[in-house]
């Protein structure tokens, strides 16, 4: 990071996730001026729900700009603002975009028995989704609503997305209307036909659901309107900084590191995504397809295996075992590779359907009386590793049987022709060097972190850049490859292992 001297023109990115919220100033050599970050927690207020107040995303943003405006020093000028966020959550809002209860998150689990619904759709209208069915997407929790709380659904003007939300927070001079959502984000909300990349207004009718909700669809990089927010924070910055629209923070991350031909990112959730050069309609989808950030004849796909339970499994377990991360690291080392014959399974708040199912629930087995807090450890950082290399697998095999998903012993180490090319990996999860030892190991190729703190958070910066005519080519950082080691068969070993203990336990 480098304080700026003297006055500094910049372009700022907002990454809004499920946990955290991060920060970038991006200055137009590519380079980062400042970062800063603010963490909160999601709310369960019953057993399978997953919300979030959205004004504990707009208190994150103030506390993060304190943060940021310190570490910068004076006289920057904030270009542009590019939003962020994490995909699938569905917020009721009024014509203004103030929203008008709870965001349902991604992870959450209220609107299963509402898939059944989507299951019954004629196929031919399934297939042009080519989504797996996930309770906490977008489509499925609209439905919930319409059900449980329709009083709810007549006050509402629009269900948008989370970053759609923060963006009319911040936007006080309007040049589109708040209800508005860029293709990036509205491909994963179960009610995207890909085959005509817009709205899929037949499974709106079949369904019977307030299609007058639906957002309007803009391009990420068009400009909403004008903010003065940050001249609080930013002086020099005026009063009509312009915001643009944004994108979800999947395609928005891959703006950052270049869209590789293979992508890994690790945080709260893990996404293991590949380009894709033309959407076809899939009926019983194990994997996802979803737009990128690009419109007109830029716009582009890509295909995604996710892993809902990475971090958070592995966060959940230090907490149980009472470990800070430096600790546990140390422990994890100090235990054998494959953990002492003990499993873990990270399944906590289950799947979508391709590494696991949604019923899949986490799981420690294997365990003996010589089983200490360093061997269960060492098989939650491998857990999760694991599910990630599930995830990349079903990239490579997109006939994987749904019912049982990568797990299943026949699709145990396959591998494409393609598996010498090396793996990108961004996200928190991916710091440390443990984790992508074993995740090379893992899919026997080599993994290469980006270094950035958010890769996220530089692709809206980026956004921002593009959207006003200020093209930014990121000055990224990239280490040397870690590279497969001589001890990867026994990892291969312990891979096949976990796959069995899962595909029995599903």
């Amino acid at each position: 990071m480098r304080t700026p001297a003297g006055p500094s023109t910049v372009h700022l990115g907002v990454d809004l996730g499920t946990s955290g919220l991060k920060l970038v100033l991006l200055a137009r050599d590519g380079t980062v001026v400042a970062e800063s970050e603010a963490s909160y927690d999601v709310a369960h207020p019953r057993p399978g729900w997953s919300q979030t107040d959205p004004a504990t995303w707009t208190g994150a943003l103030a506390r993060a700009l304190d943060d940021l405006a310190a570490r910068a020093g004076d006289g920057v000028v904030v270009r542009a603002v590019g939003v962020a966020g994490q995909m699938h959550a569905a917020v009721l809002a009024d014509a203004a975009g103030l929203p008008l209860a709870p965001a349902v998150l991604w992870t959450d689990a209220r609107a299963a028995d509402r898939l059944d619904r989507w299951r019954a759709l004629p196929e031919p209208v399934r297939a042009r989704l080519a989504n797996p069915l996930v309770p906490g997407m977008t489509g499925p929790v609209l439905d919930w609503f319409a059900a449980h709380d329709p009083a709810l659904c007549d006050r509402a003007a629009h269900v948008l997305l989370p970053k759609d939300v923060v963006r009319a927070w911040l936007v006080d001079g309007a040049a589109l209307p708040a209800g508005t959502t860029d293709r990036s984000d509205a491909a994963g909300t179960l009610l995207w036909d890909v085959t005509r990349d817009a709205w899929a207004d037949d499974v709106v009718a079949h369904l019977d659901l307030p299609g007058r909700l639906l957002p309007g669809v803009a391009p990420s990089d068009a400009v909403a309107g004008t903010t003065s927010r940050l001249a609080r924070w930013f002086p020099a910055s005026g009063t009509a900084v312009p915001v643009v629209v944004g994108g979800g923070d999947t395609p928005v991350a891959r703006l950052a590191v270049g869209a590789p031909g293979l992508h890994v990112n690790l945080g709260t959730g893990a996404q293991a995504m590949a380009a894709l050069d033309r959407p076809a309609p899939v009926a019983d989808a194990v994997v996802h397809t979803f737009a990128d950030t690009g419109a007109g004849e830029d716009a582009g796909w890509y295909r995604l295996a996710a892993v809902q339970n990475a971090g958070l499994a592995l966060d959940w377990a230090l907490r149980v075992l009472g470990l800070s991360w430096e600790d546990a690291v140390a422990l994890a080392r100090s235990a054998p590779a494959g953990a002492g014959g003990v499993t873990f399974l990270p399944f906590l708040t289950g799947e979508r359907g391709g590494v696991a199912g949604p019923g899949a629930r986490g799981a420690w087995t294997g365990l003996g009386e010589s089983t200490g807090r360093a061997e269960l450890v060492r098989a939650a950082v491998e857990g999760m590793v694991f599910a990630v290399a599930a995830a990349v697998d079903l990239l490579d095999a997109p006939g994987t049987d749904p019912s049982t998903g990568p797990v299943g012993p026949a699709s145990a180490g396959t591998r494409s022709p393609d598996r010498d090319a090396e793996v990108v990996v961004t996200g928190g999860g991916t710091r440390e060097p443990l984790v992508r030892e074993l995740l090379a190991d893992a899919l026997g190729r080599p993994v290469r972190r980006v270094g950035l703190r958010s890769a996220t958070a530089v692709g809206a910066a980026l956004l921002a850049a593009r959207g006003t005519g200020d093209p930014v080519e990121p000055a990224t950082t990239t280490a040397a490859p870690d590279l497969p080691t001589p001890a990867r068969p026994d990892v291969v070993e312990h891979l096949a292992a976990w796959r069995a203990t899962a595909a029995a336990l599903a």
